[in-house]
């Protein structure tokens, strides 16, 4: 999974310096596969990502988590590579592989030197429409799982109150499921299940096909469709509309869990870029979280750690790359002899500032600044290149929409900021999540009987 603090940084990079964009390359082949190269000739290697257009966000209750059991799966073999051959097969000839499973895609990707780019095409396409599914290795990968589920989330107290958060948040959109799934899903998953999802979604048509680094753009589309172009496409039905009921009323809850300290969770209600009905606003949304927690100058550390000593730690975050409408989120832990209810105040009152006063001429300025260092900084990175490129496709938005990124917070102004924290961060969409932590078993004042949980 990508977390939310990695998308905002891969957010901040989606051009390379001010007169010196490289061209994407784009080409569709007959079957529907959408390949996008970049050329990165500093060094002789190259990324190769395959994005498909699946993920939690996709799932019916049911069957949350399958996208992500399917990810695990994926490396389980085929008739031409047996299992465990397709990462034996990428380590031998010096390559690095990995998958991730989001809200809303599942993504596969090999680094390798670029003369090698041929063996990730030829795995990549042998396992996008063979891949074995058998019943003793699901048994197997399901207990993988399930034990990764316990690891991440039940055994992390703010993992779990996000988890649980989420699903306050959100009435009907699917952003209220987690992406490795309910845990009683999870145990009754078959493996027909995992066959059918396979079939629907694992499609070249339901695909794009990212390569970024020293590449030549002919000879890679060539190579490309040898591989690719012979898959038969599957029929992609659209998905049925998945809008959120409005939120009427601000909701809370209060997880316990067995932790050290308390924290505090909060949400607004807030479009993303590719449901904004004025984009604008979604790229004014973006500043704000950068005005909020744009590094240690910005106001919730110079405010309420450095100045007030409200908390000890604080976050802001927003995801313009959802795509469905999210949440705008305010986090952190209250300082020493602080309460999460100071804390939930301290935060409003951040945010009433916003919408009462405008945002300094020098604090804007700042805020772009950082955002254009950040871009240049992370363009030497291939990976993070093309992951820009998979999940502005992928979500719907096309791969150009993140070359305009720069220019588009550039003209973002400290009115159209103030207007969106009025527009959208207000009480009656807000959601707040209270952690109460209980005692833990490595507690001495704890009881044997009233101790909890272990902790991990």
């Amino acid at each position: 999974m990508i977390t939310r603090l990695l998308l905002r940084t891969l957010l901040c990079v989606p051009l390379l310096a001010h007169g010196s964009e490289v061209k994407v390359h784009e080409k569709v082949l007959s079957n529907g596969l959408k390949i996008l190269l970049k050329e990165d000739h500093r060094s002789p290697v190259v990324v190769s990502q395959v994005w498909y257009k699946v993920g939690s966000s996709y799932e019916p209750n049911g069957i949350t988590g399958i996208s992500h059991m399917l990810e695990h799966m994926m490396f389980k073999g085929t008739d031409d590579y047996p299992m465990g051959e397709f990462s034996r097969i990428i380590a031998e000839n010096g390559g690095d592989e990995n998958a991730f499973t989001g809200e809303d895609y599942t993504a596969y990707f090999q680094t390798l030197e670029k003369s090698r780019l041929e063996v990730s095409f030829k795995l990549e396409s042998d396992r996008m429409r063979n891949l074995h599914l058998l019943p003793d290795e699901l048994k197997k990968e399901l207990e993988v799982v399930t034990e990764e589920r316990r690891m991440r989330t039940d055994d992390q107290p703010r993992e779990k109150m996000n988890e649980l958060f989420r699903a306050m948040a959100f009435t009907n959109s699917p952003y209220k499921n987690p992406v490795i799934g309910w845990p009683s899903d999870i145990a009754a998953y078959k493996v027909e299940d995992l066959q059918a999802w396979y079939q629907r979604w694992y499609a070249p048509n339901n695909a794009t096909l990212v390569v970024v680094g020293d590449i030549d753009p002919q000879a890679t589309f060539a190579l490309a469709e040898s591989y690719f172009g012979k898959l038969q496409p599957s029929e992609i039905k659209p998905l049925k509309p998945q809008t959120d009921m409005e939120q009427r009323g601000v909701r809370k809850m209060t997880v316990k869990a067995a932790a050290k300290l308390p924290y505090i969770l909060m949400g607004y209600k807030v479009p993303s870029l590719k449901t904004a009905q004025n984009e604008t606003d979604a790229y004014a949304l973006e500043v704000l979280a950068g005005v909020l927690d744009g590094g240690s100058s910005a106001r919730l550390t110079k405010d309420l750690i450095r100045g007030q000593q409200i908390a000890s730690s604080v976050d802001a975050g927003y995801n313009l790359s959802s795509r469905l409408d999210d949440l705008f989120i305010l986090e952190g832990t209250p300082a020493d002899g602080k309460s999460v209810l100071d804390l939930e105040q301290a935060l409003k009152v951040q945010v009433k500032n916003l919408q009462t006063n405008l945002v300094s001429a020098d604090e804007l300025q700042r805020i772009k600044a950082q955002v254009l260092a950040n871009k240049i900084y992370e363009r030497d990175s291939n990976f993070y290149q093309g992951m820009l490129l998979g999940i502005f496709e992928t979500v719907g938005l096309n791969w150009q929409k993140q070359e305009e990124y720069v220019s588009k917070v550039n003209q973002i102004t400290a009115e159209q900021i103030r207007e969106v924290a009025r527009k959208y961060l207000i009480e009656d969409h807000l959601n707040v999540a209270y952690l109460d932590p209980q005692p833990t078993t490595e507690d001495p004042k704890a009881s044997p009987i009233t101790g909890g949980r272990h902790a991990h």
